[in-house]
């Protein structure tokens, strides 16, 4: 018979179980096995109306009056957690002031522009050298199109949107001018981004949602068209009466047949020609279209059949951006603000997030310092009616110090509420943790951590500890290893209900060990 080691004889005794650990405490679930605010449910459900860093009242401002924000953190400080409580907050405010409140865009899937503007290059063309090339232009179309997506599917499906802080009350439109009519609708061919129908089937939508054709403008749009079918009908009846041999045509310009045939080719090729001539410029003008807005990707013919509805005296003075330059954009950014203004919107607030996560920056210093620097500029941080909230990690600021005072002139970081470190103090992580436990209570009795361990382990030295974790998701992975390895080290038949100094002491130097480690090697999650 064999005779099994003692290490394998404990594997085949059921080892006390977690679960059993935090339902001893009263607590339904593990508090701490996400890491991930975006799938964080206890975050989502519970902590995010109640829990808050201390800096927030600096990184929020006031809703009424829309406040630029920058904030650097460490990956796992809580930055995605901060947008999405400013999504919140900034919905709760919506709700309660329906006719001052700030329009919501939230600026942190960046992949889908990212996609459109690497086609424009070689496939040879580095990463380095392609976002070299994405400049505060190509930001400004991004937010513009993701402004002018969410207005018009808030005018045309008000009960279907799905967007941060935006309610499903319908968006009355009576209040635009002709003008901003015609400039929500040029909008809306350079930008709109749906995805749920074609782009022509929404501009007409919203072209009959806005009262914008009227008679006069479907004549002025369709007048050469009516023109020359017209002229183009009698010429040809006239010369079937020739061909009849009624004399008609012969009675009235003493011609022969080729000569009539000729006069009417002659004819529908000048009345033609002002539609011609239209339907080319606005097809060059779709083109330049396209090769000017880098982030969507635009087809010729779909902008130019769109480019087609304005009529003559509506489109001279349509501002689109031709060139790839920033006063364009801003031009159409100061449209966009004065259109959202009469629909009741007191303004813009933009949550930027995530800049590490595209796939062609994959976490890179260097690569998010190529993409995120051109927006670093005081004129678009400082922007009347806009605020922009930007969460960027903190190896971004240590590449701030060094670049030249140029640079920093530009970007007047001193005048943005900047938060140089989101870091917690053991206190605030000492509350966090407190409050995710007592989301996820069973019954009404208040549960804090120092319950979980044994007398010997203070509350100053998990405030300590604690203090050393620095951010939330240190805090919460150590706290699920060290509830992992004291649960192994009990069976389910004798479980010890409290956490040991020891287990407590050896799990966390290993925890900081490994953090060291990972931060020396470069790899740090």
């Amino acid at each position: 018979m064999n005779v099994l080691s003692a290490a394998a004889r404990h594997q085949l005794i059921p080892t006390m179980k977690i679960n059993d650990f935090f339902i001893h405490h009263g607590i339904l679930g593990n508090p701490f096995s996400e890491e991930d605010a975006q799938v964080d449910l206890v975050f989502k459900s519970q902590c995010i109306k109640t829990t808050y860093h201390p800096s927030w009242d600096k990184l929020f401002g006031s809703p009424a009056e829309a406040s630029t924000s920058i904030v650097f953190g460490e990956k796992g400080a809580g930055k995605t957690a901060l947008r999405l409580q400013m999504a919140c907050s900034l919905g709760e405010y919506n709700a309660e002031h329906p006719d001052k409140r700030p329009l919501v865009i939230g600026y942190d899937d960046f992949n889908p522009f990212l996609d459109s503007f690497r086609s424009r290059f070689s496939a040879k063309c580095s990463t380095e050298k392609v976002l070299d090339q994405f400049k505060l232009w190509d930001h400004l179309d991004a937010i513009l199109s993701l402004g002018t997506t969410q207005i018009v599917d808030r005018i045309l499906y008000p009960a279907q949107v799905s967007y941060p802080a935006a309610d499903t009350r319908p968006v009355s439109v009576d209040k635009l001018t002709q003008h901003q009519k015609r400039d929500l609708l040029g909008l809306l061919v350079c930008y709109d981004n749906s995805r749920s129908e074609e782009s022509q089937v929404r501009f007409l939508h919203l072209m009959r949602k806005l009262r914008f054709r009227s008679w006069s403008n479907w004549f002025s749009v369709k007048k050469w068209i009516i023109l020359a079918v017209t002229v183009i009908a009698i010429m040809l009846a006239m010369l079937g009466c020739h061909y009849y041999n009624n004399g008609l045509s012969a009675a009235l310009f003493g011609m022969g047949k080729l000569a009539v045939i000729k006069y009417v080719l002659i004819t529908g090729v000048v009345v033609c020609l002002p539609e011609a001539v239209r339907r080319c410029k606005r097809c060059l003008d779709a083109f330049r279209l396209r090769r000017s807005i880098y982030v969507l990707r635009r087809m010729t013919k779909k902008n130019q059949n769109l480019l087609l509805e304005f009529p003559q005296n509506d489109y001279v003075s349509l501002p689109l951006p031709f060139k790839r330059e920033s006063n364009n954009r801003y031009e159409l950014l100061e449209r966009f603000l004065k259109i959202i203004d009469t629909l009741g919107f007191s303004g813009m607030i933009v949550l930027i997030d995530r800049v590490d996560e595209p796939y062609l920056i994959n976490g890179q210093t260097q690569l998010m310092k190529r993409f995120v620097w051109s927006m670093l500029d005081n004129k678009l941080l400082q922007y009347p009616g806009i605020g922009i909230k930007m969460l960027l990690l903190d190896s971004l600021l240590r590449e701030i110090y060094k670049e030249p005072q140029e640079f920093r002139d530009r970007c007047r970081l001193d005048k943005q509420n900047l938060v140089r470190n989101l870091d917690w103090t053991g206190e605030s992580l000492y509350d966090l943790v407190n409050s995710r436990l007592n989301a996820c209570r069973s019954g009404d009795t208040a549960t804090a951590i120092d319950q979980f361990f044994e007398p010997k382990v203070t509350k100053q030295r998990l405030l300590d500890a604690f203090e050393r974790l620095k951010v939330p998701r240190h805090l919460f992975k150590f706290l699920y290893k060290l509830m992992i390895a004291h649960c192994n080290m009990f069976t389910d038949s004798e479980p010890s209900w409290l956490i040991s100094a020891e287990t407590f002491e050896t799990t966390l130097a290993v925890d900081i060990k490994e953090r060291e480690v990972a931060n020396n090697t470069g790899y740090v999650n």
